[in-house]
């Protein structure tokens, strides 16, 4: 069986990429195609496969001005030469779906979100997005949002990453989907003896993670926050941020995992549409104090391994810190690891594969 697997760009090793890697254990000959590839970023089996781009690959700085090509990417997918492919699988947050297959095909699109700035968090965007670019944005998001509709219906099944997503799926496509939680590797992260005295937030630096929110908070309360990622805000977040707050930017994964086995708690102040870190933060024993909505609230149990707050206000993330300190010593190690192993990778491989063969 010939294998394509479709992804919106290979830029860095986040989430979604670890469901290409994945996917690429379970079709080790699959080919991949791809808007942008910067093959520097990648180490593992993704770089050892036959990677094939769009042509944004070829345009000015691609690989950092992506996302400004965006409007470009749904006429580059159509481009792509799938002919010949019995099984094509489109990784979906960014344009991967859209692609053009032959009719005897199975073409099964594993959404980790329908597109966030064409639809619940356009406004926000939008909001944020200086007077020219915001201008550009009311005609160009239009036409983006009828091609994304349109190009649904070229999927023949559609997977969800949560039960969240699949009633944003069902309720901007009008197409039911299977859910398979994303594959995480639990078995990388471990748990320290003693942990110490601060809080961790681990992730991209962008708009919707909210990480503005956690330095707000904690500026106001003088605890210790360590925050490990890169992004847009960065510049931002290290001119709010007070002496006890560290930005550390982008970190190696063993200084990851220390981190993640040391800290008191993981704070998760966005909504995201599954999560993976939370897993990683409880597959290193520690709980997770996160805003409650979207994915998290199927990954971590209240009481248990977790505590959500209702609000994303300073007021309320504080008064979650507030109460996770009176009640710290409910949140056992042993819960937190145990509940992550429900995660792991060989139940997405296997969920997924039996998606594929009664597809099929």
């Amino acid at each position: 069986m010939k294998v394509a697997i479709i992804h919106y760009w290979l830029v860095a090793m986040r989430g979604g990429e670890k469901v290409v890697s994945a996917l690429l254990d379970l079709f080790p000959e699959a080919d991949i195609f791809t808007h942008v590839y910067d093959q520097q970023a990648f180490s593992n089996n993704i770089s050892q496969h036959n990677v094939k781009t769009t042509f944004i690959q070829k345009l000015p700085f691609a690989a950092r001005l992506y996302k400004s090509y965006f409007p470009l990417m749904p006429l580059a997918l159509e481009q792509l030469d799938l002919r010949g492919y019995d099984l094509v699988i489109s990784s979906e947050s960014g344009p991967a779906k859209g692609v053009l297959t032959s009719p005897d095909c199975l073409h099964i699109c594993y959404c980790h979100t329908p597109m966030r700035y064409l639809w619940d968090m356009y406004h926000d965007y939008k909001k944020g997005a200086g007077p020219l670019k915001r201008l550009a944005m009311v005609p160009l998001i239009h036409y983006l949002r009828i091609w994304d509709v349109t190009s649904a219906h070229r999927v023949d099944v559609f997977v969800a990453n949560s039960n969240h997503v699949a009633k944003r799926i069902e309720k901007i496509y009008r197409r039911e989907a299977a859910v398979v939680y994303p594959p995480v590797a639990v078995e990388d992260f471990y748990m320290a003896d003693k942990q110490e005295d601060f809080y961790l937030m681990v992730g991209q630096l962008v708009r919707y993670k909210r990480a503005d929110l956690a330095v707000r908070a904690f500026n106001r309360i003088g605890r210790r926050l360590v925050v490990i990622g890169e992004g847009e805000q960065l510049g931002m977040l290290k001119k709010m941020a007070g002496p006890n707050i560290s930005l550390m930017g982008r970190q190696p994964f063993s200084v990851i995992q220390e981190h993640y086995a040391k800290c008191r708690a993981l704070i998760f102040p966005g909504e995201e549409d599954f999560g993976i870190v939370p897993v990683e933060a409880m597959a290193s024993g520690r709980p997770v104090i996160a805003y409650g909505r979207g994915g998290v609230l199927e990954t971590a149990l209240p009481g248990e391994t977790g505590l959500f707050f209702k609000k994303q206000t300073e007021e309320s993330l504080n008064a979650a810190i507030e109460e996770f300190e009176k009640t710290e010593g409910l949140f056992a190690p042993e819960a937190c690891r145990k509940q992550a192993e429900k995660f792991g990778g060989k139940r997405f491989k296997n969920a997924f594969m039996e998606i594929v063969k009664s597809s099929l």
